[in-house]
């Protein structure tokens, strides 16, 4: 609302000129929730320099991703890697995004998968409150079951969706209480309700134990590894070394062949893996030597049957360790080593992430 000028959100306006010319708000970090009211109100992508924008449209891909939404694939990719479509014309980086799945507004994490619908009863407004369009899925039951099917299937979707979130390049935000699996029952307009529906209980199960596992271990591999917090967009480029003869980045079919446009295009895609070479920043770190890193594999599949893919050929890497496999209740895989070419099956919904040492380190 204040990036308005007269009626339209303009990012040469007075407003962002008094911040930018501010000696101590200019250097602070500048966060926009990038939506008001209103025509034109929707405004992701469009703030200026300094500023970083809650991406509602990673939101969104990441949601319709994995309930196996038709052509979502393509935008999915664009958003893990960094939004450099929204970001980069204006000379932005990918800490201009700020990823997140959920927020204070809306269904938690838990809730998301777990609910088809709102259930804003308790707000007193006849549950015409909050907003429809969720892109949620209850996995086959809404709200509470003891159906074994379903519970494991919600679990491991908040296992994939907290595993994207912290694998994605820009900034993850993580809604409070979804690492352990908090629940609003369905109520995903909750801002008035200071009672059990909206509180933390920190009585956890083992299930919400694992959970707060799983999401401790992510956060500790992305905090390790630059390659999955790039400070730079990935161009799909090659180093000049002749040591270095890969790109930044590959996109791969399950069969280990390099995307094609038909590929991206297809509606039934699903499926795809992801090479991130850790040989290949073109970055600096603060004494000015070069940021190297363990490159990684990042084998996600959205189906819901299993997927086989192959290990690309020795020349991304000989030999590969899995160091996460969102199948397994807990996400921890058995982390032998894996040669290059062989197939290794990717169960229905669920992701694999694979990493091998820096050729360079």
């Amino acid at each position: 609302t204040l990036a308005r000028q007269f009626h339209e959100v303009d990012r040469l306006s007075a407003f962002f000129d008094l911040i930018q010319q501010d000696p101590v708000i200019s250097r602070v970090k500048l966060i926009a929730e990038p939506w008001d009211l209103g025509e034109g109100g929707y405004q992701v992508g469009n703030f200026p320099q300094l500023w970083s924008e809650w991406n509602g449209k990673y939101r969104d891909a990441v949601r319709d991703f994995w309930r196996a939404e038709p052509g979502s694939l393509g935008e999915f990719a664009s958003r893990l890697t960094g939004s450099s479509d929204l970001y980069q014309a204006s000379r932005r980086r990918p800490r201009a995004s700020v990823n997140f799945v959920t927020a204070h507004d809306g269904f938690t994490l838990r809730d998301l998968v777990s609910y088809n619908d709102k259930h804003n009863e308790a707000n007193g407004e006849g549950n015409r409150d909050g907003e429809s369009d969720n892109r949620s899925w209850n996995c086959g039951a809404e709200g509470d079951t003891d159906d074994p099917a379903v519970l494991e299937l919600r679990a491991r979707q908040q296992r994939n969706l907290l595993a994207t979130l912290l694998l994605s390049q820009g900034i993850p935000m993580l809604g409070h209480g979804d690492e352990l699996g908090r629940t609003q029952r369905g109520n995903n307009n909750a801002y008035c309700q200071d009672n059990e529906i909206s509180w933390i209980d920190w009585d956890l199960t083992d299930e919400q134990r694992a959970l707060v596992d799983f999401t401790r271990r992510l956060i500790g591999l992305r905090a390790e590894h630059p390659v999955l917090r790039r400070r730079r967009f990935f161009r799909g480029e090659t180093e000049t070394r002749k040591k270095q003869p890969l790109p930044d980045l590959i996109w791969l079919r399950p069969d280990a062949r390099e995307m094609t446009d038909q590929d991206w295009r297809r509606g039934d895609a699903h499926s795809v893996g992801v090479f991130l070479n850790g040989d290949a920043i073109a970055e600096r770190d603060a004494y000015g030597g070069r940021v190297v890193d363990d490159s990684f594999l990042l084998l996600l599949n959205g189906f819901w049957e299993p997927v086989d893919f192959r290990l690309p050929a020795a020349s991304y890497g000989e030999r590969w360790t899995t160091l996460i496999d969102t199948a397994d209740p807990e996400g921890v895989p058995d982390e032998r080593e894996r040669k290059a070419g062989t197939r290794l099956r990717v169960e229905s919904r669920s992701l694999i992430l694979l990493s091998r040492p820096s050729r360079d380190g």
